[in-house]
């Protein structure tokens, strides 16, 4: 049988992560991530992300065989709502996007045309975080805005759809039952967090919106915030781009005790800080919240799922998130919970509870390199 290696790049400002997997049986080939590139020093890495993808080309087993790259872009904006071919037109229209994500986009984008310039003739494809939500209905997509600003773009457009989309599979196969009859919640929780209500495999809400600030609670992210405080602010005279670094970098859990590091969060609170403290309350309260709102949106629901960092690895907060919710049947099992670390799929509730619990191990570049393959292959 032929192979079929897909390479995937996920390139980020200073960062470049490449995968690659062989996709006949679906296992991973090599993996690896280059930081601190352009940093300079004698800790520094490459000087560039030219000199960082020939780096990673270099670590790569033959790469001469691999038949087609990946690409993981952020945001799609309007235009691009599926895996998506690159070619000279496709990469014009994503550089009109960079406004919709000036932290990601650009760095996406720079690895596209690295990646053409470097594999000439292999295929280039994005994968955008944002197209999982196309589906959105109008009710979710949209805000309340008059016409001549939602006419800009200003919309719900979600994020981490990757993941979301991947777990979302892996949850029906792990049940036995096919996606399109189930109703899920998934929730994405790591240093960015998302949740998402799903139907049939299909999403019809999430937290996050036109960018990735928006919802839930996050490591450097305030999540949902009056947009009265940023006016507020603006008339006190912060500037916005101190403004725009302190909503990105400054806020969440490191903006409430210091540090966006879940298990140094626990480590104060277990020591007595009473900001981190009120950090994790404030974390598992807005992820509670979240569930009961797609509870309520979904009518029925047939499995929570949790994946990402502290989704797949942090039993104390899954436990925590869920307390409360029996009344809406959902009862965690205390041992399964405490001995799930992610490393595998699992079922974490109790015989008890009539909607299924899953602790899912995220792995977007697989999901990345099947959207490539079954793009190529038509």
């Amino acid at each position: 049988m032929t192979a079929l290696p897909v390479l995937v790049l996920n390139c980020g400002s200073s960062s470049l992560k490449y995968s690659v997997y062989e996709m006949r049986a679906e296992r991973v080939l090599c993996s690896g991530r280059i930081e601190r590139i352009g940093e300079g020093g004698a800790d520094g890495g490459p000087p560039d992300h030219r000199s960082a993808l020939a780096q990673a080309l270099a670590a790569v087993p033959d790469h001469d065989a691999i038949v087609a790259v990946g690409h993981r872009v952020v945001h799609g904006g309007e235009h691009f709502h599926a895996a998506t071919l690159i070619d000279d037109a496709a990469l014009a229209t994503l550089e009109q996007l960079d406004a919709l994500a000036p932290l990601h986009n650009p760095a996406n984008r720079l690895g596209i045309e690295l990646a053409r310039e470097q594999l000439p003739r292999r295929p280039q494809v994005a994968v955008f975080d944002t197209a999982f939500y196309h589906s959105l209905p109008a009710e979710a997509r949209e805000y309340a805005l008059p016409q001549a600003w939602r006419e800009r773009g200003i919309r719900r457009y979600g994020f981490h759809g990757t993941s979301h989309r991947q777990v979302s599979r892996e949850a029906a196969s792990l049940l036995g039952k096919p996606l399109e009859a189930l109703d899920l919640v998934t929730l994405h929780l790591g240093n960015g967090s998302s949740a998402t209500a799903i139907r049939g495999g299909v999403a019809i809400d999430t937290s996050m919106g036109m960018t990735p600030l928006e919802g839930l609670v996050m490591g450097t992210r305030a999540g949902d915030l009056d947009a009265g405080v940023l006016l507020y602010l603006l008339r006190a005279g912060v500037a916005s781009h101190e403004l725009e670094h302190t909503l990105n970098h400054g806020c969440g859990l490191h903006g409430l005790c210091g540090s966006n590091d879940m298990r140094a969060v626990h480590a104060l609170a277990d020591a007595g800080d009473a900001d981190a403290g009120r950090a994790l309350a404030m974390y598992c309260y807005r992820v509670r919240k979240y569930i009961g709102a797609y509870l309520a949106t979904l009518g029925r629901v047939d499995a929570l799922v949790f994946t990402a960092g502290i989704g797949e690895h942090d039993a104390r907060i899954r436990a925590r998130i869920l307390t409360g919710l029996e009344g809406f049947g959902i009862a965690l099992d205390a041992a399964r919970n405490a001995a799930c670390h992610g490393t595998v799929g699992m079922a974490i509730h109790a015989a008890s509870s009539r909607v299924a619990v899953l602790v899912i191990p995220g792995n977007e570049e697989l999901e990345i390199a099947r959207e490539v393959a079954a793009l190529i292959a038509t």
